[in-house]
This record gives structure tokens, C-alpha cells and sequence, in this order.
């Protein structure tokens, strides 16, 4: 491929994409700027082995996906932090009372689950993608898919189960 065709290529990709991309991201991490930011980075993944990705879509969902997982596990880790120092800041400052409580249980609950399982829930419910959108992303048969949503399902329903009981 032609320099300038490739080039030409990938800015007909980031205009298709981008403005999903970052909504999606939007819906996780609930921060325009550190939506961008994940968005962003996974493309410049994309694009230093833009030659040897077949499917960048998937590329680029599952890239940020990780990168999501990673924004989370350092705020917990910071929250865990801010316990420890006895503070009751929250950081972000933002979803705090009940229904924020439930948002962060989820988001920390899905962070949880292995990446297995984790990457078809963010995609299929978080990316809006359908069952078979998800399969060829990952490259797994349909059924598959289905079988690891199903049991992503149950550890979550678990997961919010013991956290009820516990908060009551």
C-alpha cells in the first residue's frame, strides 16, 4: 500500500470510528476527557502495527476495553488509598449516593470478571455490538459468545447479590 492510500485509509477509519469509540468509552469511564484520552491511545495502538491488524474495529474496541480496565483499577487503587489515609473523599466526585454506589459496584464487579468474560459484556452491552458483531471481534463462534456472556452474567448477578447483603 501506497504511503499516501494508507494514510488516506486510516483518517477514513478514524473518522468512522473515533466518534463511537470515545462514546463508548464515555459510558465507561463517565469523563469526556478520559474517554478521548482512551480513545486516542488505543488508535495510536492501531496505528503503530496498522499493518498486521486484519479486523482494526475489534482492535480498537478490545484495546480500549484493557485500557479502561487498567483507568479502573488505578482509581480503586487510589480509593483504597484514600480509605486507608481515612478520608471519605471519592475520587471523581461524581455518581456518590445510591444510585452512583450501584454504577461503581458494577464497573469495579465487571473489572473483576476475567478477560474472557469481561471484553463480550463491555462490547455487548457497553458498545451496543450484537452477538455476532462480538464473535467476529474476538474471533470466537457465536455460541461461544453467548456461553461466556450467560456466565458473566451470573458472576455479576452474584457479585451485586453479596454486595446487597452485606450493605443491609
Amino acid at each position: 500500500m501506497k504511503r499516501s492510500s494508507r494514510d488516506e485509509a486510516a483518517s477514513e477509519l478514524f473518522a468512522a470510528l473515533y466518534p463511537s469509540l470515545a462514546g463508548w468509552c464515555r459510558r465507561l469511564v463517565d469523563d469526556d476527557g478520559t474517554a478521548h484520552e482512551i480513545a486516542s491511545e488505543a488508535f495510536t495502538r492501531l496505528w503503530a502495527r496498522w499493518t498486521s491488524v486484519d479486523e482494526p474495529r475489534g482492535f480498537l474496541y478490545v484495546t480500549s476495553a484493557n485500557i479502561v480496565r487498567d483507568h479502573w483499577r488505578k482509581l480503586e487503587r487510589e480509593r483504597r488509598a484514600m480509605r486507608r489515609a481515612g478520608t471519605e473523599v471519592l475520587v471523581g466526585g461524581q455518581g456518590e449516593g445510591r444510585d452512583g454506589q450501584t454504577d461503581s459496584s458494577v464497573r469495579m464487579l465487571v473489572q473483576s470478571l476475567p478477560e474472557r468474560l469481561r471484553v463480550p459484556i463491555l462490547l455487548y452491552y457497553y458498545a451496543d455490538m450484537t452477538v455476532r458483531e462480538v464473535a467476529a471481534v474476538t474471533g470466537r463462534k457465536e455460541g461461544t459468545v453467548k456461553a461466556d456472556l450467560h456466565a458473566a452474567r451470573g458472576l455479576l448477578r452474584a457479585g451485586l447479590r453479596r454486595g446487597f447483603d452485606h450493605a443491609h
